[in-house]
């Protein structure tokens, strides 16, 4: 008996993880389905429903390996730039740590769920519908790239908040009632496609702007040695947006990698280009105490800097406690001092066009859309994550923001493709 007892319960936790890494499988699908080419719109809205259903009516178990697994399917990435500190070592230990993290917060969310039904008379679906409801306003460590309804960014469903409430509903009124037929109330969150004209009036309105990609590593990037080439390297793709008759031009985040505003040289020559063309570029700065990731905005003569906002949580500002946050410094980045971040947002006009300024990570938090910006520039550095699916992440997390504040996102990358985002809609266009 004992040993049939024990096959029992083998053969239990085997089909638990199973469901929950086929969850947690389902669940990344849309990313790496994106990353490699593949549009498809219905697939999306199969897979994401899917998830969903499956771990509506799951117990706490499969919630757990299920998060698990969504932390490294989704953020496995995070790890390789400790690859750039010379950390290799550590790449499972924060894999690890990641996966452990997720998995807790489904996990406790599972069993919350089930507390409050026991005190109710509301079955543990609802529950755990309202968890995944509010996820998103949850960030472990100040990381807040987890957002259930991002599945559905490019599927045939909306992401409005409204419209995940009744996929999430329809789910879990057919989970508890065990009829299919509920499901027919996702189609309350359908979101119909741009038509093609309206697509084709919004690539016209890019044609002034030429967007730069580089491809620079980040061991390049830093090495003093070899910043005269790179720099010419810059100055070349302006001259060549203004032999283009382009209005604007906009570089990548930190392209020059030193404090801007104390090098008058680079201040000189790139306020010279700006008689021609209007210059958005990201480079350092220094107000004389801490270090600033900063964009400078060069027009006629005018020279504007816009410093970051939201700081990458331990990339560029350590989340925890001061006594923690310096022991993390000095043992792992060899005593550096964290960047300050700007207290507000900063808007600026370039030929009659507000935008808001946007560095990387920034873009892809809610603070940056407050009072629903019309236009964004966002200047990005993913070299720190490539060759990875965190490119495509990134940009399928500014399509979600693009489509729900209808703000037009011009991005400008190093290490990946640059590109523009309208009504949610990623543009294929030739810079």
């Amino acid at each position: 008996m004992g040993i049939l007892l024990n096959k029992i319960r083998h053969y239990s936790i085997t089909l638990e993880l199973t469901k929950g890494f086929f969850i947690a499988l389902l669940s990344a699908g849309f990313i790496y389905l994106n990353h490699w080419g593949f549009g498809a719109p219905l697939l999306y809205t199969i897979l994401g429903i899917w998830t969903l259903y499956l771990l509506l009516g799951a117990e706490k178990l499969v919630w757990f390996i299920a998060g698990a697994f969504i932390g490294l399917f989704w953020f496995w990435w995070i790890t390789l730039s400790l690859n750039h500190y010379g950390m290799a070592w550590a790449v499972p230990l924060v894999a690890l740590v990641i996966a452990f993290i997720y998995g807790a917060l489904f996990w406790l969310f599972a069993w919350m769920s089930e507390k409050l039904s026991s005190k109710s008379t509301f079955p543990s679906v609802f529950f755990k519908a309202f968890f995944l409801f509010i996820f998103s306003y949850i960030h472990p460590l100040g990381f807040d790239w987890f957002k259930p309804e991002l599945m559905f960014v490019e599927s045939y469903l909306g992401i409005q908040k409204w419209q995940f409430a009744l996929v999430l509903l329809g789910c879990s009124l057919s989970i508890w009632k065990k009829q299919w037929g509920y499901l027919l109330l996702i189609i309350l969150a359908y979101q119909p496609p741009l038509s093609e004209n309206t697509l084709v009036a919004e690539m016209k309105q890019t044609q002034d702007i030429a967007l730069i990609t580089t491809h620079t590593s980040v061991e390049d990037k830093w090495n003093e040695i070899l910043h005269p080439a790179q720099f010419q390297n810059i100055f070349n793709h302006i001259d060549q947006a203004i032999e283009a008759k382009k209005t604007l031009v906009i570089l990548p985040e930190s392209v020059f990698p030193l404090f801007l505003n104390r090098s008058q040289t680079l201040i000189n020559r790139l306020q010279e280009k700006a008689k021609h063309i209007s210059i958005v570029t990201g480079a350092l700065y220094w107000d004389g105490k801490t270090p600033r990731n900063s964009t400078y905005i060069f027009t006629g003569n005018t020279i504007t800097v816009a410093n970051k906002v939201v700081l990458v949580p331990f990339g560029e500002s350590n989340p925890l406690p001061d006594f923690l946050s310096h022991w993390v410094n000095s043992i792992f980045y060899d005593g550096a001092v964290d960047y300050k971040a700007s207290s507000q947002v900063i808007d600026y006009v370039i030929d009659g066009v507000t935008y808001r300024n946007a560095i990387c990570f920034e873009a892809t938090s809610e603070k940056l859309y407050e009072g629903n910006p019309k236009n964004m520039i966002v200047l990005s550095n993913n070299g720190w994550f490539t060759p990875s699916t965190e490119p495509t992440l990134q940009k399928l997390l500014l399509q979600y923001y693009s489509k729900k504040y209808s703000t037009t996102i011009y991005h400008a990358v190093n290490s990946s493709a640059s590109y523009v985002i309208q009504n949610g809609r990623y543009l294929d266009i030739k810079f």
